[in-house]
């Protein structure tokens, strides 16, 4: 006998004032997006990927951002990396407009985009001798060393990629990142290829470098767990094309955080059904 599938229906959790931010943008922000919108051409016109989006986002925040495939996530970062320029609006750095690319963002792919026939040593070297030039060989290798310990690879730096596994990679990524100390790190899905173990060791490793730096930080992620237990607030896009930012909600646990702490608190659950209830009943892709 063929059963007939069942469509569930999320309890709409409780979501206290406290935790909304609005998304309207300030010129007070030190990365900001306002009216902005991105378009690609294409045979039957322009295709719309984002639309209106506005949001002020404060220097040493960590932002994170979610939302179906399609939701102009990467395109947003994008933006603020100057790899795309928007079609209409702004995006501003300490307000002056984001033109091109530059060494005060950086960016971690998921993919690690590393040099293979370069060393660990050779791939953070290749970013800190292109910002710093003219600074003493001695210094530039120290940096490096620094940032290699600061990710626990120093035993690993004379190694290549395809030598180490793929947590380590990362780590090399994100050395690789913050040995140029730029004022916006950019994370595409930076740990979505790795395993469970590996994933919750690299984001207390992310946490506890950001806690000591305090960069401003964006991040892609599908993970609404790991999105609590890292971000200040998480940046909710309604579904493409035309997407924009549907919701913001504010992270209210305090720093320093111990994961097992925060999830035994009664306010991770709400927040959680609240962001599951966002993506998978009021935003769900339709099927049909």
């Amino acid at each position: 006998m063929k059963s007939t599938p069942v469509k569930l229906r999320a309890r709409r959790s409780t979501y206290p004032e406290s935790w909304h931010y609005p998304s309207n943008s300030s010129n007070q922000g030190f990365l900001v997006f306002d009216q902005v919108s991105k378009g690609f051409p294409t045979a039957k016109g322009l295709y719309p990927v984002l639309e209106n989006v506005n949001l002020t986002i404060q220097e040493g925040e960590f932002v994170c951002f979610i939302g179906h495939s399609g939701c102009g996530k990467s395109t947003l970062l994008s933006l603020v990396s100057g790899f795309q320029q928007p079609s209409g609006g702004s995006v501003t750095l300490k307000g002056q407009p984001i033109l091109k690319p530059g060494p005060d963002r950086m960016v971690v792919f998921q993919n690690y985009a590393l040099l293979p026939w370069r060393t660990v040593f050779e791939n953070v070297y290749l970013a800190v001798k292109a910002v710093w030039p003219n600074k003493p060989e001695a210094h530039k290798r120290a940096i490096v060393r620094e940032h290699l310990a600061m990710v626990g690879l120093t035993e690993a730096a004379d190694k290549r990629p395809d030598q180490i596994s793929g947590g380590m990679r990362q780590r090399v990524s994100i050395a690789r990142a913050l040995a140029i100390r730029p004022e916006v790190l950019i994370l595409d899905e930076p740990f979505g290829a790795l395993d469970a173990i590996t994933k919750e060791e690299l984001q207390e490793e992310l946490l506890k470098i950001w806690n000591e730096h305090r960069c401003t930080v964006l991040m892609i992620t599908h993970d609404i767990d790991e999105a609590l237990f890292l971000a200040d607030r998480l940046v909710m896009m309604t579904n493409g094309p035309a997407a924009t930012i549907g919701e913001i909600m504010a992270i209210p646990f305090e720093r320093p955080r111990n994961r097992d702490q925060i999830m035994e608190d009664p306010q991770y659950y709400q927040l959680r059904n609240y962001a599951l209830d966002f993506l998978y009943h009021r935003f769900a892709h339709d099927d049909e």
